[in-house]
């Protein structure tokens, strides 16, 4: 066996698992982790492990991810990163790649080292896979980039759980050295022999197979899911990526006939153009008045119908959990108890959450007189 299985030989690798059901209730709050691995996977991405606390409070689902907060230069920053790792790893990994003229992940990317403290919020997110032991399953997935990153904790929960399940995985990427995680999945693959696939797809560099050479885009995808052979039958599909991929790999899968509720998706980024212009021309009309509930403790105040809850309720004091402002994660959801509210954007809530009443407060404007939100449910 490899030397990244070898790691953890020693550990409860059972200690970071949970369900969604058990992480009800949970509070989205900062505890001070110590970083104790910085692990370089490519030129540009690094990976980070953290020292995992007492209790159950980071357990986690596969897919789900970390939100961190760290003041650099002065500026308090919030950023939300997948774990790679999977919870029977008994570690708590995320991946952190490096964009163009990002604060965060430039810092994260050449200063970060081994023994520094930030603040993390325990694991959260909706863009998960549980797997069921006692049956074979067999998933698809199509990731893009840094996507890979919580569909690899999927993958290695997948094979480690069960003798039988399958994991096929379409991966898009530039060029070979630009692949992350290409040696671990590698690894994977020789370990679990005839139980996962790999598909490199590059876009600037020619494998000597046309269909493999380009991006995952709409003819691409519907090519690439025509070859899945018959005798797969997938529980789930697990999309992350750009936004132009996502929709482009959804429409083919639900054209080739996959029902919509076995399609999950989650982006790393949209446009976020698109939501502040949605801001500004947000419907005109009086004032609202708001309370909000986080730990049992209420926050009033009133605000306009072209402002977001949560600008609003930070400007008031409340101690709101939130990281990207931009529909993408779901750190600042939150369930509408009262009144009704417009999201302008949404690409983290389920429909059944949305039909539940949750809703995301970076995006959601009051469109009654009185509106009460919780944190707590």
């Amino acid at each position: 066996m490899l030397g990244f299985f070898k790691k953890n030989k020693e550990k409860n690798t059972s200690e970071l698992m949970t369900t969604v059901k058990d992480q009800k209730g949970s509070k989205a709050r900062f505890h001070k982790l110590k970083v104790i691995d910085v692990r370089s996977e490519t030129e540009e991405c690094v990976s980070v492990s953290f020292e995992v606390p007492d209790g159950d409070m980071f357990c986690f689902v596969p897919g789900q991810y970390l939100t961190i907060k760290k003041t650099i230069n002065g500026e308090e920053l919030r950023r939300s990163y997948s774990l790679c790792s999977s919870p029977l790893d008994g570690e708590l990994r995320i991946a952190i790649k490096r964009v163009p003229e990002g604060r965060f992940s430039t810092w994260a990317t050449t200063v970060l080292r081994v023994g520094d403290i930030l603040d993390v919020m325990p694991p959260t997110g909706s863009f998960t896979l549980e797997v069921d032991t006692e049956t074979t399953e067999d998933f698809v997935g199509f990731a893009a980039g840094s996507g890979i990153t919580p569909v690899l904790s999927m993958i290695k929960t997948v094979l480690k759980s069960s003798l039988t399940s399958k994991f096929i995985l379409f991966y898009g990427n530039k060029k070979t050295n630009s692949i992350i995680f290409k040696r671990e999945l590698e690894d994977l693959k020789d370990t679990y022999i005839g139980r996962l696939e790999v598909h490199h797809v590059l876009s600037r560099e020619d494998q000597g197979n046309d269909l493999l050479f380009g991006r995952i885009d709409a003819g691409r995808s519907k090519s690439l899911i025509e070859k899945l052979p018959s005798s797969i039958k997938p529980k789930g599909y697990f999309l992350c990526g750009p936004e132009e991929m996502i929709h482009s790999v959804s429409d083919s899968l639900k054209d080739s006939g996959a029902e919509a509720r076995r399609i999950h998706f989650e982006l790393f980024s949209t446009n976020q153009v698109a939501v502040k212009t949605k801001e500004k021309k947000g419907a005109k009309g009086p004032s609202s008045s708001v309370t909000v509930i986080l730990d049992d403790e209420k926050t009033h105040f009133e605000q306009g119908p072209t402002a977001f809850v949560l600008d609003a309720a930070l400007d008031a004091g409340a101690d709101i959990p939130y990281a990207c402002k931009g529909a993408v994660c779901c750190t600042c959801r939150a369930k509408v108890l009262e009144g009704t509210v417009e999201m302008s954007m949404n690409y983290a809530l389920t429909e059944e959450e949305v039909d539940d009443g949750y809703v995301l407060t970076c995006q959601s404007m009051p469109r009654s007189p009185n509106v009460v939100i919780s944190f707590d449910d």
